[in-house]
């Protein structure tokens, strides 16, 4: 009898393994279909518009949080860093340190979760509120492809003002590191900037910018896909499948970023 009893568990958990696994599987392939549509369709004529107005939207008016992050983490940086390299007697590299931990690492992750909690909530939210008051069905009738017109210009702006927003991040850092260091600690300004010509190198800003386009098209994908079909989910309906479609699309994307950074990074080492 226990033995039919425990041979009847280890079936249920079996088979629900196997239904989140399908699940899984099922979503992946979703949202890669839809990224793919999307982005072809970026190529169609009479896009530059929307696009434009994205770009703005997207990049143009994250760019004060981007940079007042940037100058903290820079000078943050720039404190720890000191006193950790001062224990060894290399408070001279500390520019090099500065430079790589922001072009190679932080620069392009911090950069992407801003944009995330910015930008990429208000693109689920627009989306969604769309689609629940059945605006986006009122394209279809009108002949207009919601994807083209709501989110292929998403899409290419974020591939377009990640990296943008990313270098501006990697040099507003790298002044936090001066301030810090330099200013306030009193390492040699020459040192510093020597430092950083001496040790960065292309291979260092690449790899921070292939980072950056793949956060951006994880981020617009994962974004707009959530918003777009916020009429499909079956835990609410109406305003609050907005705010939960929303709030998934945030978590789930500041998730994929932290792993996709060490996938990118592990083919990149």
């Amino acid at each position: 009898m226990e033995s039919t009893i425990k041979h009847s568990y280890f079936w249920l958990f079996i088979n629900f393994l196997g239904k989140r696994t399908m699940k899984i599987i099922n979503n992946l392939g979703a949202v890669t279909v839809f990224f793919a549509v999307s982005f072809l369709k970026i190529f169609r004529p009479k896009q530059i518009r929307e696009i434009v107005q994205q770009v703005f939207y997207i990049g143009a008016k994250s760019a004060n949080i981007v940079i007042l992050v940037g100058l903290f983490t820079g000078m943050v940086l720039g404190l720890q860093l000191f006193y950790t390299l001062n224990k060894f007697g290399s408070e001279g590299v500390l520019g090099s340190v500065v430079a790589l931990t922001l072009i190679r690492e932080l620069g392009p992750v911090l950069t992407a979760i801003m944009i995330t909690a910015r930008a990429g909530s208000a693109m689920t939210a627009e989306i969604g509120n769309l689609r629940i008051s059945e605006q986006i069905d009122a394209l279809y009738t009108m002949r207009i492809d919601p994807q083209r017109y709501l989110i292929s210009p998403c899409i290419a702006a974020s591939i377009i003002s990640f990296p943008l927003l990313t270098a501006f991040f990697d040099l507003i850092g790298i002044l936090g590191g001066y301030l810090t260091g330099v200013v306030l600690l009193g390492v040699d300004k020459g040192a510093y900037f020597y430092r950083i010509h001496s040790y960065v190198e292309m291979v260092d800003i690449r790899g921070g910018f292939i980072k950056s386009l793949v956060f951006a098209v994880l981020v617009s994908t994962i974004c707009c896909y959530q918003g777009y079909f916020t009429h499909l989910r079956t835990d609410s309906y109406g305003a609050k499948s907005v705010s939960l479609s929303t709030t998934s699309a945030v978590v789930f994307s500041c998730v994929t970023i932290l792993i996709s950074d060490y996938v990118v990074t592990s083919f990149l080492m």
